[in-house]
């Protein structure tokens, strides 16, 4: 079997899109920004990206509406490549599980 997981926690940078397709399934869009370092080599570096991010369901509906800019939060699923209108190809995690993350506030 080939695996196909990632786990990424980080902030929403971007304000979550909430569609319902024709068939009346509920996704939410949204952009996970990470930040931390990592030992590469036995050094320290940098590590920084943006992820695009979907979860679909009406499983994950609550929480999904708990999701806005500045949210801190851990996703797990796997990743699968979207083509955008322009016809680029972009990597996109389809989330499985989120979790909010408090920040202490």
């Amino acid at each position: 079997m080939t695996v196909n997981r990632l786990v990424l926690s980080g902030t929403v940078c971007k304000t979550p899109l909430r569609k319902v397709s024709p068939s009346g399934i509920p996704h939410c869009q949204f952009v996970l920004e990470h930040r931390s370092v990592q030992k590469e080599a036995g050094l320290d570096r940098q590590a920084w990206c943006r992820m695009p991010v979907i979860i679909s369901g009406h499983a994950h509906s609550a929480i999904t509406q708990s999701i806005t800019v500045g949210t801190v939060l851990t996703v797990s699923g796997f990743i699968s490549c979207h083509q955008a209108k322009n016809g680029l190809n972009k990597v996109v995690l389809h989330a499985e599980q989120i979790e909010l993350i408090d920040s202490g506030d």
